[in-house]
């Protein structure tokens, strides 16, 4: 369990960093590739050793951590697109609902328990994500010609989270966490990199200030991965471990944004908090 809530502490505090990125005038897009660097870095410093070329060429979860580097890195702008174009609200809700895609998937295809407690928990979990996102009283608005970036958020988001989970079972072995995770965020530099050089060629040059807040986002995001994954590898269900981990980051943000930046709560998101903490238990006591 102690992975699991490092995991939610983490990833709460990604959304605190962009917070400040607002605050600080950050560029977004530029801070974000150096981040990869920083947290492949920090996961080869995390394996201990200099990984040998030949034995990463080889290992069964090589095509997987591809596939997932550029899958981080596609759908963050998608996010960001999402956020750009139909709110942050949506942004939010589309990308925290994907909790139901590696949910069906670990009950179908790894015969994870089911119950009526824990449908219960994980139906309370999707409507507290709802609600604690939720910043107006209307509810969600967005614009209806532009459904298919918050559809590919959700879809996106469900998929690296379901393979994630396959690559942890089937291919990753214990005490390759830290190289998998690093792996992956090399892929999503190697790409940015590109991106990189098309915002030079259109005079967005990266500055001082956002390898400073890149530096400074990559070593939590690496771990927030990394706790995922030891969370998934200590043997917690999959349809355990993401509903708790998507709410609670809702809710720990929730908490974080109103102590750090006076943020206001309507009643939807006192409502949200209240069947958030209902649905973590739920949960929670299903599994056990």
């Amino acid at each position: 369990m102690i992975w699991l809530v490092l995991s939610i502490a983490t990833s709460s505090f990604l959304y605190v960093i962009f917070k400040y990125f607002e605050v600080f005038k950050v560029h977004t897009l530029h801070a974000i590739i150096v981040n990869y660097i920083v947290a492949c870095t920090t996961g080869f410093l995390a394996y201990g050793s200099v990984p040998d070329v030949e034995e990463i060429i080889h290992a069964d979860w090589l095509f997987y951590a591809l596939f997932l580097g550029a899958l981080f890195i596609t759908i963050f702008n998608v996010m960001a697109l999402t956020s750009q174009r139909n709110g942050l609200s949506v942004a939010a809700v589309s990308g925290k609902m994907s909790l139901v895609i590696p949910v069906i998937a670990g009950i179908w295809l790894y015969e994870e328990s089911i119950g009526w407690m824990k449908v219960v928990g994980i139906l309370l979990a999707l409507a507290s994500v709802y609600l604690t996102s939720v910043k107006s009283k209307e509810g969600l608005t967005f614009n209806k010609s532009l459904l298919l970036l918050p559809f590919v958020l959700f879809l996106g988001s469900g998929v690296i989270d379901t393979t994630i989970k396959y690559a942890e079972i089937t291919h990753v072995p214990s005490g390759d966490e830290s190289l998998f995770s690093a792996i992956c965020f090399a892929m999503a530099f190697v790409i940015g990199v590109l991106v990189l050089i098309y915002e030079a060629t259109q005079k967005r040059f990266l500055t001082l200030r956002s390898i400073v807040a890149g530096v400074i986002l990559g070593v939590p995001n690496y771990y927030s991965i990394y706790f995922l994954i030891k969370t998934l590898k200590n043997g917690m269900e999959s349809s355990v471990v993401y509903p708790i981990n998507h709410v609670g980051t809702v809710l720990f943000t929730s908490v974080l944004g109103v102590l750090l930046f006076k943020e206001k709560l309507i009643p939807k998101n006192y409502i949200g908090i209240v069947v958030a903490i209902a649905a973590i238990l739920m949960i929670a006591f299903a599994k056990a």
